[in-house]
């Protein structure tokens, strides 16, 4: 059985090219970035910021303060994604780089009337849940 010059130059350039090949894709820089991505129950706007609540485990339910300054500058630690009318639930994406905090969206819709709004009760203050709050400590 005769093996022709091809053949065995085919032979060769696999075995020296897929390894190079693999160790460069496996070489590649992992993203920094990585997110949390949580439905929302309720969103309530109050005059510091946001209150987001969410559930956490099966039965209970967790908040977020969310303060308005992170949604009021272009490079802030926030932004506010309105979405259409349809399947979509309101959310709270939460993105970290390099396991540390760095900005969170959320995505709601435009309507005021849609159920994942609430209202907080006049009277309450909570000015002070607002206050320093650097980064999101979810609660799961």
């Amino acid at each position: 059985m005769k093996v022709s010059r091809l053949t065995i130059a085919l032979v060769i350039l696999f075995t020296v090219i897929f390894p190079a090949a693999a160790q460069t894709i496996s070489e590649e820089k992992k993203s920094e970035f990585y997110y949390v991505n949580i439905p929302i129950e309720k969103i309530y706007p109050y005059r510091k910021g946001y209150v987001i609540s969410y559930r956490k485990g099966l039965y209970g339910m967790a908040q977020v303060y969310l303060p308005l300054e992170w949604f009021t500058h272009a490079a802030g630690k926030g932004d506010i994604v309105y979405i259409k009318a349809g399947r979509q639930w309101p959310s709270l994406t939460i993105y970290y780089k390099n396991k540390e905090f760095s900005h969170v969206r959320l995505n709601v819709r435009k309507e005021i009337t849609h159920e994942s709004w609430g209202n907080i009760d006049q009277g309450i203050n909570i000015d002070d849940r607002f206050e320093n709050v650097e980064d999101i400590k979810l609660e799961y």
